[in-house]
């Protein structure tokens, strides 16, 4: 999920975009048009894609707020403030309450 690409303030709102409905229509076009032994992978794959487009915005969100403390080496506590300043560093562009409700979205939807 992209957050604010050219955007230069602070936000406070974390907006969900899913394309994950063109993704499933794709996997069924191919489908449709699958020789038999193709059929399995691409049945799979639809009901992955079908799966997670199910999850709601803040199941989304928290996986997102997950990978990016992932992705700047946090490894501590979800709840702690630490938390809070590494997702901050992850997303500059975030305002302290995104960075908070983000947190406590990550926290009420642990995977």
């Amino acid at each position: 999920m992209a957050v604010f690409t050219g955007l230069s303030r602070k936000h406070d709102v974390v907006p969900v975009i899913r394309d994950a409905d063109v993704v499933a229509d794709a996997l069924r076009a191919a489908l449709a048009g699958a020789k038999p032994e193709e059929r399995p992978g691409l049945e799979r794959a639809l009901a992955v894609v079908e799966s997670t487009a199910a999850a709601s915005e803040g199941r989304v969100r928290a996986r997102w707020t997950r990978s990016r403390l992932a992705a700047v080496g946090f490894a501590g506590d979800l709840a702690s403030v630490a938390a809070v300043k590494a997702l901050r560093q992850a997303e500059p562009r975030l305002s302290l309450l995104a960075a908070v409700q983000l947190q406590k979205e990550a926290l009420v939807h642990a995977d």
